[in-house]
């Protein structure tokens, strides 16, 4: 009896247990356990109720993410309902970032949605109401985006839709949209910073105003002049996609991208894109085996962040803060803002109401060699002004703050509302700076000496300045008279820098004299004239080119030329410095390179260092990725006309690479135009519509970058001088020239698929017969004689990267080169004649008949692959 009254006992408290399991708690969702599948309606979720989990209540299928009620530091009420990725525990994204909620607070999943509740029951969040379908489920899934679904098991509301200070991979923040950087890690709520996506470009903006773009990236890359319509991030890079109508994909067209330095599909991991609460615009990779890696940070110079100093504070060396001159830390250090030094002074709050009779307005003028991050995105308020009118537009402005003042055009920038760091300028911006600062008290009138003034006798005031008018006069007049002739005899180009916006640093002619100790170093010389390194008082080295070929345009025509120049700023395009009129003559000051033009190291061959197969691909890049700029990317489209290898610069042991005389062509005279090539001996880069008088397009560069490409891959000159037959004598008299043209036999070894053949020897053998395919294939589609079969620099740029596939050359298109090449018959006579078609000079009679060398033959067929 007592052992079966213990089973029986057993048995019932059984029962007992499994009743209470199915009738005391009937819904599943009400435990506190994590669901990987979805959840139904009828679900509430507080911190206190999943703390075992870290709040975390719904987990994605790969465990990668989970929705949670999390708290971010130990206040009680400091939680927030979030996404999470688990293994970095960032959070990527936030509901209530704004309205914090308290452990016990609640959120309750119903038919109508999502609803977010405070410890009184109010509701500070919510989904959008859904009028033509109820909710059925609730989903996380693998790639992070929380999303609701209805009894059809449509998607009716995502989080990636509401993005907070970062996205994800297959995320888009649209036109419009913004990421907004949270206070700080602690703190969700919104701060200062946010990333906007525009029409044109990707912003960082502070206070409205942009501060860093996307397109500014070392490794961004502007693709097409489509509409933006919104930013993705993939396991390649950062796009910005648009919607381009001659476009029949679906998927849009790359307008801007940023692609990832290195790129392994071994080490691939999670990445996000993420505004971080120090305006820094971040993408950072996450795996098991690197752990955290940033492959890219955006803006690179900490300085040009907006408040890196706080307020008035200057930020040097990367980051490194102090107050400038005349200003110190104030008593709330912790705060870092700068006040005046002065006491009497203090800084005005924006907009606090008018200048009062008893409130002095003074500027404390800041260092030279500082400078504001919103004077190089804004135009200045207005030019052609005093600096006293300047300011005093700021006095009459409460919400000014400060005020710089550009002294070569009378520009003037006014800066309003709330003023963060300054920064040191990045070149010579030629503007100064004046902080607005307030001295309360009344102005005191009627001392002692008012009053001695008051008592000066009137009649002496009014005669002694009479006896000396006419004296004064005259002298004034001479001086003046004098001062005229000198002015317009030294230089008359003065009168138009004043109605020329925009333009760069003007040298003063003495200053490149010294800097190039008059003109001794001679670095290269060409069509555009001659060019010589200097050195400024500062260290930095310069070349200046002394531009000696111009033409009959005026003045102000040349001045807005190289205002256009000067504003192109490309990590692949020479940098324009500044420029100097100087009694007729004019030049251009240029960053310095200090590995000089391409066909230096390309075709030396005295024994120097051979490029090796790695730097020729980047230059190849680097030079496509500069003229794509040129005919897409700048605000008006730039062919260069001349591109060949002298005009490829290289710098540095990392072979940077920078394009030279871009937009230079527009300077000449309409003659000179059409033959400024041939003069500088590159006659084997013209395209045939050149010859043909079909108009000249950005096409024309592609061609001769494709030729130019041919010369990289082969380390010889696209045409070059063979000496053939055997020298019995010892005399060399049995030896004969024949010309060899490159094109040519690069066409028939791709016909015949042996690649290796074109490579330069001097590499020894060790280039993969791909990478050579690739390259010829790419350098081939250029060099189409139809203009319209030959594909844009950006696809050329997206060809090499390898994110566009590899085009096929027309063999018809390319029939040409045959009849520009060596003849099989007419021997040296037929070579030099169509050579010579390409030197001849193109002037405004030119007639494309007179080409016809030793057969018509040639020149039709020129003329129909042309027009």
């Amino acid at each position: 009896m007592g052992a079966s009254s213990a089973a029986a006992a057993a048995a019932a408290a059984i029962t007992f247990f499994l009743f209470c399991a199915v009738v005391i708690v009937p819904n599943p969702t009400n435990c506190s356990s994590i669901f990987t599948s979805s959840i139904n309606p009828n679900f509430t979720a507080s911190y206190l109720q999943f703390i075992d989990y870290s709040g975390g209540f719904l987990s994605s299928p790969n465990n990668s993410f989970q929705a949670r009620i999390s708290s971010t530091n130990p206040h009680p009420n400091s939680c927030y309902f979030v996404i999470i990725h688990v293994i970095s525990n960032t959070i990527v994204w936030s509901a209530n970032r704004n309205t914090p909620i308290s452990t016990s607070a609640e959120l309750h999943f119903s038919s109508d949605g999502l609803t977010l509740y405070n410890d009184t029951g109010h509701p500070i969040w919510s989904t959008p109401p859904q009028n033509l379908s109820s909710v059925s489920s609730m989903k996380l899934l693998d790639s992070g985006n929380l999303v609701l679904l209805d009894t059809t098991n449509n998607t009716v509301w995502e989080s990636f839709d509401s993005p907070t200070d970062l996205i994800v991979a297959g995320q888009k923040l649209r036109l419009g949209e913004s990421l907004v950087s949270s206070v700080s890690d602690a703190d969700l709520s919104e701060g200062s910073y946010r990333l906007v996506v525009g029409d044109s470009d990707a912003m960082l903006q502070w206070g409205g105003i942009d501060y860093w773009k996307m397109s500014m990236g070392l490794t961004a890359f502007k693709n097409s002049n489509a509409a933006v319509e919104y930013m993705v991030m993939n396991s390649t890079g950062v796009y910005l996609i648009g919607d381009d109508d001659n476009n029949n994909n679906n998927g849009g067209v790359i307008v801007i991208q940023m692609m990832f330095s290195e790129f392994n599909e071994s080490s691939s991991g999670f990445r996000m894109v993420k505004l971080d609460p120090k305006g820094v615009f971040r993408v950072v990779k996450i795996n098991k085996i690197d752990g955290l890696v940033q492959e890219f940070a955006g803006p690179a110079d900490s300085c040009r962040i907006p408040s890196i100093c706080k307020r008035f504070g200057v930020c040097t060396d990367g980051g490194s803060c102090q107050c400038p001159p005349g200003f110190h830390l104030g008593l709330n250090v912790s705060n870092g803002d700068c006040v005046p030094s002065n006491g009497s002074l203090s800084l005005p709050i924006p907009c606090n109401g008018s200048s009062s009779n008893g409130t002095v307005i003074k500027y404390l003028n800041l260092r030279e060699d500082l400078d504001y991050f919103s004077n190089d995105f804004t135009d200045p308020l207005i030019s052609n002004v005093s600096l006293s009118f300047c300011q005093d537009l700021c006095t009459r402005n409460c919400s000014c703050s400060a005020v710089f003042y550009g002294q070569r055009f009378g520009s003037c920038y006014v800066i309003t509302d709330y003023l963060g760091s300054f920064r040191i300028k990045s070149y010579d911006a030629n503007r100064l700076g004046y902080v607005k600062a307030v001295e309360v008290g009344n102005i005191q009138s009627g001392d002692s000496s008012e009053k001695k003034k008051s008592d000066f006798p009137i009649l002496i005031v009014v005669l002694l300045p009479s006896l000396g008018v006419i004296g004064i006069a005259l002298v004034a007049t001479l001086l003046w008279w004098w001062w005229c002739r000198r002015r317009h005899t030294r230089d008359e180009d003065m009168d138009y820098l004043v109605s020329v916006p925009g333009l760069p640093v003007r040298f003063d002619y003495k200053e490149l004299a010294i800097a190039t100790k008059n003109f001794k170093t001679q670095i290269g010389s060409g069509g555009f004239g001659t060019v010589y390194k200097g050195t400024l008082l500062d260290g930095t080295d310069i070349a200046v080119k002394e531009i000696t070929c111009l033409g009959p345009q005026g003045k102000r025509e040349f001045l807005t030329e190289i205002a256009v120049i000067g504003k192109i700023h490309h990590v692949n395009l020479v940098r324009l410095k500044g420029f100097c009129v100087h009694r007729g003559q004019r030049f251009l000051v240029y960053e310095y390179m200090n590995r000089g033009s391409l066909d230096r190291s390309l075709f030396d061959s005295g024994g120097g260092s051979v490029l090796e197969w790695k730097e020729r691909c980047e230059i190849a890049l680097g030079a496509a990725r500069g003229l794509a700029y040129l005919h897409i990317g700048c605000d008006h489209k730039i062919v260069h006309c001349d591109v060949k290898p002298e005009n490829i610069l290289l710098h540095g042991g990392n072979t940077a690479v920078k394009i030279s005389d871009f937009g230079l062509a527009k300077l000449l005279t309409p003659e000179q135009s059409g033959w400024f090539t041939t003069m500088r001996g590159t006659r084997g880069y013209l395209a045939p519509e050149w010859l043909t008088k079909s108009a000249v397009s950005e096409k024309t560069d592609v061609y001769s970058y494709g030729m130019m490409l041919l010369e990289i891959i082969s380390g010889k000159k696209n045409y070059s001088v063979q000496m053939e037959g055997h020298d019995r004598s010892g005399d060399g008299a049995d030896e004969e020239k024949r010309w060899i043209y490159f094109p040519l036999f690069v066409l028939e070894m791709h016909e015949q698929g042996r690649y290796l053949e074109v490579v330069d020897p001097r590499l020894g053998g060790g280039v993969g017969a791909e990478e050579v395919e690739k390259m010829v294939r790419v350098a081939l589609c250029c060099v189409q004689g139809e203009p319209s079969l030959r594909p844009t620099m950006s696809n050329v740029v997206g060809m090499l990267e390898g994110w566009l596939a590899l085009g096929e050359p027309r063999i018809e298109s390319l029939d040409f080169l045959r009849f520009y090449g060596p003849g099989k018959e007419g021997g040296e006579e037929n070579d030099k004649g169509a050579i010579l078609c390409r030197q001849q000079p193109r002037t405004s009679s030119y007639d494309s008949s007179s080409c016809m060398s030793s057969s018509t033959q040639q020149v039709s067929l020129v003329q129909h692959n042309s027009v």
